[in-house]
């Protein structure tokens, strides 16, 4: 993404305040990653104001990214520190649900969960193709609506919120 480096000193800050709220949870998941969504600022800025909002719930990836950076899949139960455009930390995200699949594997009830647009799946179709072209052309692929994709949905897990999800101290 063509953002600022993450501060991961301040992601390690955010996580030592998860930590210290939710030991056993944070001992459990043992290590963390830090990202961003999207692929430029803005998108992080937009996608993450989504997740801080309670719309955004879900996300996707291409399979070929992970391979690509040499990173592992994502898995159930993983936690990861959400960055915005100047990859300052702003939450911790808990994977909740995983499974791999193609984009026409792709539902309704996902496309609304990711959150993004009208929520509908012709908008997550539309905006999702788009995006995979772009981003794989970028690391000199192709993309396919064949490809193998992470669909994830997660829950925000710090900063703590209250009952109605409004963030709290």
């Amino acid at each position: 993404m063509d953002t600022a480096e993450n501060d991961y000193d301040a992601a390690a800050q955010l996580w030592d305040a998860y930590a210290a709220a939710f030991p056993e949870r944070a001992a459990a998941a043992g290590e963390y990653s830090v990202e961003a969504f999207g692929d430029s600022p803005q998108q992080a800025d937009e996608l993450l104001a989504l997740v801080l909002d309670g719309t955004k719930r879900a996300t996707s990836s291409h399979v070929a990214e992970y391979v690509d950076e040499g990173e592992p899949l994502p898995r159930i139960g993983v936690h990861w520190i959400v960055c915005d455009g100047a990859g300052v930390p702003k939450a911790v995200l808990r994977t909740t649900e995983l499974r791999l699949g193609a984009f026409t594997d792709v539902d309704e009830a996902f496309a609304f969960d990711e959150g993004e647009g009208d929520r509908t799946l012709a908008y997550w179709q539309r905006e999702h193709r788009n995006f995979w072209e772009r981003t794989a052309a970028a690391r000199g692929g192709t993309w396919s609506e064949a490809d193998e994709l992470v669909f994830e949905r997660f829950e925000v897990v710090w900063p703590a919120r209250d009952r109605s999800g409004v963030p709290r101290a």
